[in-house]
């Protein structure tokens, strides 16, 4: 039913892993761009440049599509966003579209940019949206990779993404602005967000990506408890709303379920075990559907 194009390069392999964690394995054969998902909602799928996706998909060659802001935004592409899904190649999914410079520039911000400087990145469009609002005239040279390699030698400055700015400062470059900040996307087109079938298995595949999002780092506890410790132990418990309590049959013990942060686990079964709670198990949570 649904045709879906998704990215290659840096988003490719968390692509494909949050795919996987969403029950919606894709299986790529060993050469070629057209993995399959054994779902029926999905008919075709297609690896494509993350430049290219927001275009494809506003054009209605594909129904469905998963790119950066950054490039949704630089395409200027009449999509329709379904979903903001934070994630990334590393990190909590935020990129930062950056103005550089180099370490030794007396230049502090981008409103300290000399007119006429020339200024490289793949995002011209952006950038020069950016320049123009500052009131600046610069020149704005498009580049095909390697960007950091370009300042000083023969650019001012640089416009790019980074995550952490690490391979920047490795570069010898400094951030003097942020022009935005981007997030991973997944899309539509407006014919087929309106067509009534193809909407309802978007909202679908929509449902089962942010849950399988939401369920990272977190895990599922349960435990019984006696009557009599039943308040100590609720009042260790983290809980996205309160915990699940039910009274276990023919006794005065309860059982208690709730979701908690993995990264703190193992700190909080302890606590538990020593207000009182027994036979805790910790289990691996696939998706949280709100």
């Amino acid at each position: 039913m649904l045709s879906l194009a998704l990215p290659k390069g840096s988003l490719e392999e968390q692509t494909y892993k949050l795919f996987e964690d969403a029950n919606l394995k894709l299986k790529k054969p060993d050469r070629g761009y057209n993995p399959t998902i054994d779902d029926p909602r999905i008919a075709k799928v297609k690896i494509l440049r993350p430049q290219e996706i927001p275009v494809y998909v506003a054009s209605g060659d594909f129904d469905l599509g998963i790119s950066g802001y950054d490039w949704v935004t630089e395409s200027e592409s009449d999509v329709v966003e379904i979903a903001e899904l934070p994630y990334a190649k590393t990190g909590t999914g935020v990129v930062k579209m950056v103005l550089a410079v180099c370490d030794e520039s007396s230049i502090h911000s981008a409103r300290d940019i000399p007119p006429g400087s020339r200024i490289t990145t793949e995002f011209p469009g952006i950038t020069r949206s950016f320049f123009e609002q500052l009131g600046i005239p610069v020149e704005i040279f498009f580049s095909y990779g390697a960007t950091e390699a370009k300042v000083p030698d023969f650019m001012d400055a640089l416009v790019d993404l980074t995550e952490t700015g690490s391979t920047l400062k490795l570069n010898g470059l400094r951030i003097i602005d942020v022009i935005l900040e981007s997030t991973t996307r997944l899309f539509t087109n407006q014919t087929a967000w309106e067509d009534p079938a193809k909407r309802e298995a978007i909202e679908a595949i929509r449902t089962l990506l942010l849950g399988a999002i939401e369920a990272r780092g977190r895990v599922l506890l349960l435990m019984n408890t006696p009557a009599e410790c039943l308040d100590a132990v609720i009042a260790e418990l983290p809980a996205m709303k309160r915990p699940t309590i039910s009274q276990l049959y023919g006794t005065n013990d309860y059982s208690l379920t709730t979701v908690a942060d993995k990264k703190g686990v193992n700190i909080l079964i302890p606590r538990l075990k020593a207000a009182g709670a027994t036979d805790i198990l910790e289990l691996p949570i696939n998706k949280i559907v709100r």
